[in-house]
């Protein structure tokens, strides 16, 4: 039986009801995907993830890749390559692609409702899907020679990482010492070792592109120096794509680690012997390095906070069966009764506040995901010179994607760890166990929070970058779109309690944000200023997130009573009952807390910065 729950009826909710996508389908860069389609496609995906390709998930933690040091080599499970292989003939991997490429038309909003269902079923499978990832990127920035590479790794289904981490530079990317060698002939010399390359060796696809960040010589420091190469594992014809010979990049070793343990995770030496030389292409015309790279880790950043959403959301449907079939203790109403019947342990107030909890989280990060691929939606159309909504132009759509991605990645991977360590207590002991997927899920979801930047580089970025560096711009109008929720309709007073709890975290949420930006400027003429700024920003980052997605959730609330208002079948009248008072829940058992959260941004001094060392 396959371990993955997923949530379709949710997954279209968000999608057509809540933000709309019917609207878009059809039109300009989508015109090729119409709404019908599109639930076509989430129907069939869901059917490939609940069924082979979530079927080895549990073996293949079980019983992981095997890694041969003398060879360099890895062989992979045949249950995994079972699953992979199914998922790379579906081709579902086109939706990310561009139609000149062979995609499909289809906008990021239906792009990432389909990812949650694959990464929720087997989010390694997915991730050794890269290929077709990469290949856009090198279509995007490559020569024309490398667009045609692009297009063999299209079509020859290779494999694909993203290389930058070293030993003695994770997230300081610009320590960096990879090294680049001109050699004069259009090629370059890579050397170097990287460290925890998510899945740079495998035996399931003919090549693997790496894309590595590393400094020619002679460039300057920091981040600015680096400039980014396609070092391929094989090299091959450049004319037909077929292999040539073993490029000189070598996985040097695979960690043996908590989790996600099918995903192989390795340290990459380019280059170590100068008879095998590692040899790199740069990637199009300049030396530009870090912003080619985020282009990928933009997308990387968004993947990964689907992955934990999914994985949440899977968790808390286990937790929920689970409950409604458990029997354990008398009503609390009857505790002192010892002959009271016994019920299931849905009745227990405790395990009703937890599986709510739940949730809330789920559903509301589910539409943080698909409110953030709406920017993404509109970001393509106005690149198409497509009129947007109103009040809406191509830089403010770009903006507001780019000041949700630290949330979708950093409130998405904490909150979700968090709630399943929820949901393995509704279990109770059994939790612990093998027996349910629970605890797997717990170690596999806990490196969503150290992906792609840890969560305090996360709430560095928020801040920082999303807001300082933008001029507010951005916040700023996120601002305003929940003022208009918190005014609400003025004939409606069933929410009305709810949105005004929503304007004070808003206000308290507006209050954090003042301080830091104080002491932000502050520290213009005192340095040390910046420090309250430092100990503040994950606080920040995880107010924001609990803001926006008590926020999202009263807007699904809204949609849901309108949609109650016209006599819906039973069965959606429950899930609309449900999203009314799952937002009511979150909002006055969550925003509230956001008050002491500023009362303690507010009041926050220099003494933990003083304190020496030799005291921690």
């Amino acid at each position: 039986m396959s371990h993955y729950k997923s949530n379709l009826r949710d997954l279209e909710f968000n999608l057509f009801e809540v933000f709309s996508a019917g609207d878009r389908l059809g039109l300009g860069p989508f015109a090729e995907m119409d709404a019908e389609t599109a639930r076509e496609v989430l129907r069939e995906v869901d059917r490939l993830a609940t069924g082979p390709l979530a079927a080895p998930f549990a073996e293949n933690d079980r019983q992981p890749p095997v890694y041969d040091p003398a060879a360099t080599t890895v062989t992979m499970p045949e249950s995994f390559k079972d699953a992979f292989h199914t998922l790379e003939q579906a081709e579902w991997w086109r939706l990310d692609l561009p139609e000149h490429m062979g995609g499909t038309g289809a906008p990021p909003s239906l792009r990432w409702a389909a990812s949650e269902l694959l990464l929720g079923a087997n989010p390694a499978a997915m991730m050794f899907m890269n290929g077709p990832s990469m290949a856009a990127v090198m279509d995007h920035y490559g020569t024309e020679e490398q667009k045609r590479w692009a297009q063999f790794m299209i079509d020859r289904n290779w494999g694909a990482t993203m290389v930058l981490t070293e030993p003695d530079a994770g997230s300081d990317v610009g320590a960096g010492r990879a090294k680049a060698i001109d050699n004069g002939d259009g090629t370059w010399r890579i050397e170097g070792v990287k460290r925890f390359i998510t899945n740079g060796e495998q035996d399931m696809t003919e090549n693997i592109v790496h894309m590595v960040l590393a400094r020619p010589e002679g460039a300057g420091p920091g981040t600015k120096g680096l400039s980014l190469f396609i070092v391929p594992k094989f090299l091959f014809d450049s004319q037909t794509g077929d292999l040539v010979k073993r490029n000189g990049v070598y996985a040097t070793n695979v960690e043996k680690k908590m989790g996600l343990k099918v995903s192989t995770t390795c340290e990459m030496t380019f280059g170590a012997d100068p008879d095998d030389p590692a040899v790199g292409y740069l990637l199009g015309d300049d030396h530009n390095g870090i912003a080619q790279m985020f282009k990928v880790i933009e997308y990387a950043r968004m993947l990964v906070g689907t992955k934990a959403i999914a994985t949440l959301s899977t968790g808390y449907l286990h937790a929920l069966d689970y409950a409604k079939t458990r029997v354990q203790g008398a009503d609390l109403t009857q505790m002192t009764d010892k002959t009271a019947p016994r019920v299931t342990i849905t009745h227990h107030p405790d395990v009703r506040r937890g599986l709510m909890l739940q949730k809330a989280y789920a559903e509301g990060m589910r539409a943080l995901i698909a409110y953030t691929a709406y920017w993404q939606d509109l970001v393509q159309m106005g690149a198409e010179g497509m009129t947007l909504p109103e009040g809406v132009d191509l830089d403010l759509a770009e903006r507001m994607n780019d000041l949700l991605l630290p949330v979708v990645k950093g409130v998405g991977s904490e909150r979700s760890y968090e709630m399943l360590a929820v949901g393995l207590q509704t279990f109770g002991g059994s939790g612990y166990l093998q027996d349910y997927p629970l605890e797997q899920y717990l170690r596999d979801a806990k490196i969503d929070t150290l992906y792609e930047g840890t969560t305090a580089i996360q709430g560095l970025d928020f801040f920082f970058r999303k807001m300082i560096k933008d001029q507010f711009k951005a916040i700023f109008h996120l601002a305003a779109q929940m003022t208009e929720t918190v005014k609400g309709d003025e004939g409606s007073g069933r929410l009305q309690a709810e949105r005004e709890l929503l304007g004070k975290a808003l206000e308290d949420v507006q209050a954090i944000v003042g301080v830091m930006g104080t002491w932000a400027m502050e520290s213009q003429s005192d340095p040390q200023r910046v420090y309250l700024v430092g100990l503040n920003s994950t606080r920040l980052l995880m107010a924001s997130g609990d803001l926006i997605i008590g926020w999202l959730l009263l807007r699904q609330a809204e949609v849901a009573l309108k949609a109650l208002a016209t006599g819906p079948n039973e069965r959606d009248r429950v899930f609309y009952e449900g999203k009314i008072e799952t937002a009511k829940w979150f909002v006055r058992n969550r925003l509230p807390l956001l008050a002491a959260e500023r009362a303690v941004a507010e009041a926050t001094t220099l003494d933990l910065m003083d304190l020496p060392e030799e005291a921690f």
